[in-house]
Parts: C-alpha cells; sequence; structure tokens
C-alpha cells in the first residue's frame, strides 16, 4: 500500500499511509475503538476503495477476510456458507474447523446466532487456506477452548495474517510484528504485541516532550514579539512569519485522544457474606448445568466463572442472583445489596433509540424536569458531557444505538452501569471489542472497587488480572472452585494451554499389558526400572491428587499466600515428575519391542 488516504466526509481516517506486508508476516493491528482498524483490513481486502494511493497484490497470491458481520445471502446452512468455493475433496476440513470452533454445519442460517455465523466464516478462512489472512477480532464468541484451537491452528500455519483482537494472551502468542493505527497515522514496529505497550508509550513520551519545547519556544518568540517589533518592525517582518508558521505547526499537532473516564463508586457496604449457595442443582432438558454446588461469595471477592460456551455460566451466576430457581438447593444473599449488571446480550441497548434517549430514557438516571441531564453517582450532569466522559462527540448523541461499533456499544453500556452506585457488580462477557487501553482502564476500576465482582469472560489476561477465585464448569453438571485466576487454575489442574500440549497418560491395564510384553528385550537395570516405574507414578498421582484437593479452598489464596505458593510449586514439580515418569516408561517399552521381545 502506498500513499493511501481515505476520508468519509470529514476528518481523514488515513492520510499517505504506506504499508507492506510480507510473506509469512505474522501481524497484530491495534489501535483505540473507532481508529479505523477495520476500516484498513477492508481496505486491504478490497471491499473499500482509498480516495487516493495504490495497492498491489502480487499476481497469484491470494487473500482471505474474515469480517465481522458475515454476509450469508443466498446460503440455507452455516454449512453451505462454510464449504463454499470447495471441492469434495477439501470438505474434512470444513469439518474439522467446524469441531475445533463449535459450530454445528447444519444450522441453518435463518436461525443462527451472531457468534455462529462469526464461527461459520472463521472455518470458512481456515479451509480456504489463503497466502494472507485478514482476521478482524476472531476471538469474539470463541470460548476458551476455541480459542486454543485457533491459537493452535495459527501458530502452525505457514500463511500471513494480520490480526485485529481484544484478547492480549492470543495477540502475546501469536504475533511478529505490530500495526498501530493511530490519529490517523499507521506504525509498524517489528515485535509482537509483547512489547507494544512499552513502544506506544516512547512515542507517546517523545511527542510530549517535542510539544513541551514547541511550547516554550513560540513563548520566548512570542515574547520578543510584544517587546521588540515596534522598535525594528521592518528588519523584523521575517521572524514574525516564522512565529506564525511555529504556531501553524503547533495547532497541526494532533492531541491524543484522552481516556474514557471509568469510575466507579460504591454504595453502602453490603453485608460480610454476600451470597451464600448451598447444593445447588439445576437441569434443563435432562442436563445438568450444575449439580450439588456450593459456594460463599465474601464481601470485596471477584469471582471468576470459566469453562466452554453453553455450559451454564450465566444461568448459575442467575441462579446466585435470584433471577433462575434452582431445581435443589438453596441461595441465601447478604444484606444491603445494589447489584449493577453488564450484559454480554447488550439486551438493555435498543438499537433504535438515540444514545442520548438510551441514558435520559434510564430510569435510575433521569433527572426530574430536566430533559438534557442524567444523574451520575448521585450529581446531574449534562447528557452530552457524560458522554464525553466516554469518548463519545457530540454528534453521536443523537445517533441511534445501531449505528455504534461493538466496542462503542459497551462503552455506552459502561456508561449506564457506571452512572449508578452498586456494591455487587455481575459481567458478563464484559471485555468483548473493548480496546486495549479501556480493557487497562476498567481493570483498574476495578481493582479499586469496594464491592464484589461476578464475572464471566474467556480473555485469560483480563482473568488473571482480576480473577481472586475462578469456578469451572465443563458441562457434566460439574462445577469446581479454584484459588485465583485463569493461571493459577491451569497451574491446580496440571492443564497446559491449549489443552493438544497436554501429556498424555497412559491406561492403568495397558501399562500391565505393554510391560508383559517388554520385559524380556531390556537390560537387568532397564528391567527393574519398568518394574519400579508404575509405583512411582501412582504416587506422584496420589501427591497430585491431595495437593489439588488441599488447593481447592477457595479461601487459601487470601488467607494463606505463602502455603499457596509452596503447594503450588509442589503441585507443579510433581506433575513435571510425572509426565518425566510416564515418559521414561513408554520409552523403555517402546525399546523392549524394537528389540523383537
Amino acid at each position: 500500500m502506498s500513499d493511501i488516504s481515505l476520508t468519509f466526509g470529514g476528518e481523514p481516517v488515513f492520510d499517505d499511509l504506506n504499508l507492506v506486508v510480507q510473506p509469512g508476516d505474522r501481524v497484530a493491528l491495534v489501535g483505540r475503538n473507532g481508529s479505523g482498524k477495520s476500516t484498513l483490513m477492508k481496505v486491504m481486502a478490497g471491499l473499500v476503495e482509498p480516495d487516493h494511493g495504490n495497492m498491489v497484490v502480487p499476481p497469484g497470491t491470494s487473500v482471505g477476510y474474515m469480517e465481522q458481520d458475515p454476509d450469508m445471502t443466498g446460503f440455507s446452512t452455516l454449512g453451505d456458507f462454510a464449504s463454499a468455493g470447495l471441492n469434495s475433496g477439501e470438505m474434512y476440513k470444513v469439518e474439522r474447523a467446524g469441531e475445533g470452533l463449535k459450530f454445528d454445519p447444519a444450522r441453518p442460517v435463518q436461525t443462527a446466532s451472531g457468534g455462529e455465523r462469526r464461527r461459520a466464516a472463521l472455518a470458512r478462512l481456515m479451509a480456504e487456506a489463503h497466502d494472507l489472512m485478514l482476521l478482524d477480532e476472531p476471538t469474539n464468541h470463541l470460548d476458551i477452548e476455541a480459542i486454543g484451537w485457533l491459537e493452535a491452528e495459527l501458530k502452525e500455519t505457514r500463511a500471513a495474517f494480520v490480526l485485529i483482537s481484544h484478547d492480549r494472551a492470543f495477540l502475546r502468542e501469536l504475533t511478529r510484528a505490530t500495526l498501530w493505527i493511530d490519529r490517523g497515522m499507521v506504525r509498524r514496529s517489528e515485535k509482537g504485541f509483547e512489547g507494544f505497550e512499552a513502544w506506544r508509550d516512547k512515542i507517546w513520551d517523545e511527542e510530549d516532550t517535542a510539544r513541551h519545547k514547541m511550547n516554550r519556544k513560540i513563548k520566548a518568540e512570542a515574547r520578543w514579539a510584544v517587546e521588540g517589533i515596534s522598535a525594528r518592525r521592518k528588519r523584523n517582518m521575517g521572524r514574525v512569519r516564522a512565529l506564525k508558521e511555529l504556531r501553524a505547526v503547533r495547532a497541526s499537532m494532533i492531541q491524543r485522544q484522552g481516556a474514557a473516564a471509568l469510575d466507579l463508586t460504591s454504595g453502602p457496604k453490603s453485608g460480610r457474606k454476600v451470597i451464600d449457595a448451598r447444593g445447588l442443582s439445576k437441569c434443563f432438558d435432562g442436563k445438568h448445568i450444575v449439580r450439588n454446588f456450593s459456594i460463599t461469595v465474601q464481601r470485596g471477592d471477584r469471582v471468576a466463572f470459566v469453562g466452554p460456551n453453553g455450559v451454564g455460566k450465566t444461568t448459575l451466576i442467575k441462579m446466585l442472583m435470584g433471577e433462575v430457581t434452582p431445581d435443589e438447593g438453596t441461595v441465601t444473599q447478604g444484606t444491603g445489596l445494589l447489584p449493577a449488571v453488564f450484559d454480554q446480550a447488550r439486551s438493555k441497548l435498543d438499537p433504535e433509540l438515540s444514545l442520548w434517549d438510551s441514558l435520559t430514557g434510564d430510569p435510575e438516571m433521569r433527572v426530574s424536569g430536566k430533559a438534557d441531564q442524567v444523574m451520575v453517582r448521585g450529581n446531574p450532569k449534562h447528557v452530552v458531557g457524560y458522554l464525553k466522559e466516554f469518548l463519545f462527540d457530540e454528534r453521536q448523541a443523537r445517533a441511534p444505538v445501531r449505528s455504534l461499533s461493538g466496542g462503542e456499544k459497551a462503552r455506552l453500556l459502561l456508561a449506564r452501569l457506571m452512572a449508578r452506585e452498586s456494591n455487587l457488580l455481575v459481567l458478563d462477557e464484559p471485555t468483548n471489542d473493548l480496546d486495549v487501553e479501556t480493557l487497562d482502564l476498567l481493570q483498574e476500576v476495578l481493582d479499586d472497587y469496594d464491592g464484589t465482582v461476578l464475572l464471566v469472560s474467556h480473555d485469560r489476561d483480563f482473568l488473571d488480572r482480576v480473577a481472586t477465585t475462578t469456578v469451572a464448569m465443563d458441562g457434566t453438571g460439574r462445577a469446581v472452585i479454584y484459588a485465583g485466576g485463569w493461571s493459577d487454575y491451569r497451574r491446580q489442574r496440571g492443564q497446559d494451554f491449549p489443552e493438544k500440549n497436554a501429556v498424555k497418560t497412559v491406561p492403568k491395564a495397558e501399562k500391565v499389558k505393554q510391560e508383559k510384553a517388554a520385559r524380556e528385550g531390556l537390560s537387568f537395570t532397564e528391567k527393574h526400572r519398568l518394574d519400579a516405574l508404575p509405583e512411582v507414578m501412582d504416587r506422584l498421582g496420589a501427591e497430585i491428587a491431595r495437593l489439588e484437593a488441599f488447593m481447592a479452598d477457595p479461601e487459601l489464596f487470601s488467607k494463606e499466600p505463602v502455603k499457596f505458593r509452596k503447594a503450588t510449586e509442589a503441585l507443579v514439580e510433581r506433575q513435571k515428575a510425572l509426565a518425566e515418569a510416564e515418559e521414561e516408561w513408554l520409552e523403555l517399552a517402546e525399546k523392549a519391542e524394537d528389540s523383537g521381545a
């Protein structure tokens, strides 16, 4: 791309953009919500024509684009859409991607959700095997298992890809270069997303220094103009013109957009015990959501609920909140609760209402007799001023909600949520579509929040930053409580992520069978070791089970941090020893078989 310029009837989205994507590139495309990431990707895909400039794709190079809202007109099922353009010998690619991404190819397009449509579009892109893949928020609507599958696939591909994502862990794992869109300019760094924040902050520091020097120079020249121009007017007009030019340069320096003014004010403190659930069980259509689940949530806890899509995380939270009645068990809520809910379905936003009406029409935000004001944490504010705090401009105030991007809708929901006092937050997928800076701010305000948080998220980095307790659900009705966030949960379960890298254990009966067949091909020492290894593995397995049971106490992490750390280290050590013992046992058995035993 060379000298690309694009304007949508106002300020330029890009101006004199020059960009090269090389074969095999793995590029993170980052920037604030509304900065033009998706627009740039559409230009790269040939879907948006720039006002000026040239784009060259070498002959024979194929480019594939996964958009956020795929058009499936003319296709009856998701499978028909995903397999369009493939020959019969390539159909297995769609089936494989369907299993990894968890979508049903037989699902009619008319009844498919937005998330199912996006997964089908992603499966189609992966099956088509382009030379360059353009991926716009591919992890949205994927659960952690599906994200792990996609991460593993992209690690192994030889294709180049440009990737927009809010999932920092995903970006860190996959990218080796970064494109940063900022105020109409696109910069490139030859480091992956891991180095983005340090690079960004360095550029911002340099800008601040240059702006400060410019201000000092203008101030000095202006002082000279006032004090000295009258005495030597003719001789110094060049210097006056230079001052005007300096001011023009200063005016052309584009100020960085401020951060959203995220703020959470806790209401009156709730009781120390927020929720006490005992023996919860719930079935839908014969399928257990939870079975005999108990939990005590104390004031200030940050409880994350994780697991594949459809296992019932939101349903379990609704039971804890008293919105869904369990089949068995009891839920007792503490005193003085003031809940506030962030809904993943964005159901509280009417797409036909304007942003103005979305705020002023909220009964909890309405100011009596003031049509242009909203109540924000007990104080009236002008509706446009409050919208500006969440990075909306005055023109957007009267625009319909349906015109907003996913990230802008999330910010509008946060504006409504944060206007009220609360002491119990329910956040159901709050990280979808938010940019990195807003995610940072959200994490910071949650750190400072005095109340309690119930959280559903598939963002591993965000879970690690926020959660103090993790409830893992597997779809069989089993819900297990672990101390800490996502990484702590993984360590306690002994799971490497993604799961395809996990150590494969050998069933005990198979061990005995292979052992008998292997003995005669081994030396005396190797035979003795083969005899001893099953007992070693059983002992390590028992120790791992005891450590996992000990660490399942959700209060251990906060009450006994030293014990928790030592137990975690011991668990990791024993898991490693077990993996090595199993590997050694398999090598000895294979050696015996190779010798003809």
